[in-house]
């Protein structure tokens, strides 16, 4: 059998797989060839799919199986974006802290993963410490939206006070 086959609305078998959170189809899968960055019609592959829903063990599975960082969603986004977006604070913290992982890559909305947690966040404990773990692992707090917002500035605007001492205290310490 192929393990690249694809099925039903072109998805690889896979990304079937991942899709179901089946880590026993996953890891078999990947013992016969599948590839983890394989993509169907709208751009999802089994590791940045795997990503955006916080399925932190698949993620690992598939970091070991050869993710490419330069495979990106229909967004033009990275495994990390949605996952920021979306609270999953462990897989964020996996992907933040894994090497050579482009932690602030740009989007085709023009946001970076720090921005897309402040933009599309609530502001509560799980995005805070997405915010940390972002900026321990050296996001640019810097980096503006295509308006030119910052983060710090999207974080006072929207009331995130918890956000923008951390963002705050990292500025000072920067500077």
């Amino acid at each position: 059998a192929n393990a690249n086959q694809k099925g039903k609305d072109s998805k690889p078998l896979l990304l079937i797989a991942t899709e179901k959170k089946d880590l026993a189809m996953a890891k078999l899968l990947l013992q016969y060839g599948a590839n983890v960055n394989q993509q169907d019609d709208i751009l999802n592959s089994p590791f940045l799919y795997a990503g955006a829903f916080g399925y932190t063990e698949l993620v690992k599975l598939y970091l070991d199986h050869g993710a490419d960082f330069k495979i990106f969603n229909r967004y033009n986004g990275t495994a990390l974006i949605p996952a920021c977006e979306r609270g999953h604070v462990e897989t964020v913290r996996l992907l933040a802290n894994t090497k050579g992982f482009p932690i602030d890559h740009i989007n085709r909305l023009g946001w970076t993963a720090l921005l897309e947690a402040i933009i599309l966040g609530d502001g509560s404990q799980k995005y805070v410490d997405i915010v940390q773990i972002l900026l321990d692992a050296n996001s640019d707090k810097n980096i503006a939206d295509n308006e030119g917002v910052t983060p710090l500035q999207h974080a006072r605007k929207r009331g995130f006070n918890k956000i923008v001492t951390l963002l705050e205290a990292k500025s000072s310490i920067k500077q």
